[in-house]
C-alpha cells in the first residue's frame, strides 16, 4: 500500500492536498500489520517508508508535516516494545488524520458566510475544501453560478465541474484557463484552495497567479480556503514539481523544450482573504 500510495501521489491521481496527506498518513498503517524483531527495526522501517511518501511530492506542505509528525512522535517516544511502537503509530495516524479532516471541514464552515447567496464565483483546479464550502452553502439555501477553469494540461477542473453539477442550486460552467479574464468581469468572487502559504506567498495549481492578478485588476476579491496547517512560516522550503512534457503534447518535441510546472507562486497581497479552520484573515 505504501508504494502504491507513493506512486499515486507522484502521478497526481489524487488532486486535493488534504486528501494526499490523509492517504499518505493512512498508508503507514501497513507497517502495523508487519512482523518486526526489534523496536529499532520497526522505527527504521517507519522512517524509510515515511521518506518514500514524502519524496513522492516534496511540494505538499500538509503531506510533509503529516508524515514528519507521525514518524517523529513514534521515534521520539522511544517505545520499549514493537507492540508499543505500533500502538503509538496507529494512535498518531488517527490523530493526524482527524485534525486534517477537521481543519478542512471547519475551514469550509467558516467560508459559508463569505459566499453570498446568488453570487457568481470562479474557481480553479480541484479543492475538496472549496467543494465542501459550496456544498454547505447550498445546504443552507444559497444558490450560485460557478465558472470552473479546466486546469490544463491534466484538466483537473473537469472533476470540479462534475462535482458541482450534482449540487442543486449551482449553475456550473466549465471554461478554458485562458478565458478567465473574460468571465471574471461577471464574477463576485474567486474562491480557490491552496497547496500551502509560505511566509507571504501562496503556492497553488499553476494558473492561480494570473487569475489572482486579473481579479485584482478587475477588483474581484480572491478568497483562499484551506486548513491552518497549510500556513507555514518556517522549516519548509517549497519545491515546485515539473511534470512530464507528454501531459502537454503527446508527440515528441523536436527543436524546442516543453515545460510543465505543477504550481505557481501568488503574492498574498493579491488576495482579499484566507479562510482556515482558525477563522478569516484579511489582507
Amino acid at each position: 500500500m505504501i508504494d502504491e500510495t507513493a506512486e499515486e501521489i507522484q502521478e497526481m491521481q489524487t488532486h486535493s492536498s488534504s486528501v494526499v496527506a490523509v492517504r499518505a498518513a493512512q498508508a503507514l498503517e501497513e507497517l502495523v500489520d508487519r512482523e518486526f524483531a526489534t523496536v529499532e527495526e520497526y522505527t527504521r522501517a517507519l522512517e524509510r517508508n515515511g521518506t518514500v511518501l514524502r519524496r513522492a511530492n516534496p511540494s505538499h506542505a500538509s503531506l510533509q508535516n503529516a508524515i514528519r509528525e507521525i514518524v517523529g512522535d513514534v521515534t521520539d517516544a522511544e517505545p520499549d516494545s514493537v507492540e508499543a511502537a505500533k500502538q503509538l503509530t496507529s494512535e498518531t495516524i488517527e490523530e493526524v488524520v482527524a485534525r486534517i479532516e477537521s481543519g478542512k471541514r471547519l475551514a469550509a464552515e467558516n467560508a459559508v458566510d463569505v459566499l453570498e447567496d446568488g453570487a457568481t464565483l470562479l474557481t480553479h483546479d480541484y479543492s475538496s475544501t472549496v467543494l465542501e464550502a459550496i456544498e454547505q452553502a447550498v445546504e443552507a439555501g444559497k444558490t450560485f453560478d460557478v465558472y470552473v477553469t479546466e486546469a490544463r494540461p491534466r484538466y483537473i477542473g473537469r472533476k470540479t465541474a462534475r462535482a458541482l453539477s450534482d449540487l442543486k442550486g449551482v449553475d456550473t460552467t466549465l471554461i478554458t484557463d485562458s478565458a478567465h479574464g473574460l468571465y471574471l468581469e461577471e464574477c463576485d468572487r474567486v474562491v480557490v484552495g491552496m497547496d500551502c502559504i509560505v511566509d507571504d506567498t501562496l503556492y497553488n495549481r499553476v494558473g492561480t497567479f494570473p487569475i489572482a492578478s486579473t481579479a485584482d485588476r478587475l477588483d474581484v476579491p480572491v478568497t483562499v480556503l484551506g486548513s491552518a496547517s497549510k500556513l507555514v512560516d518556517e522549516g519548509f522550503v517549497f519545491e515546485n514539481e515539473f511534470r512530464s512534457a507528454s501531459e502537454v503534447m503527446a508527440e515528441p518535441a523536436e527543436g524546442f523544450e516543453v515545460e510543465n510546472p505543477a504550481y505557481d507562486a501568488t503574492p498574498v497581497d493579491l488576495l482579499e482573504s484566507v479562510i482556515t479552520d482558525e477563522g478569516r484573515q484579511l489582507f
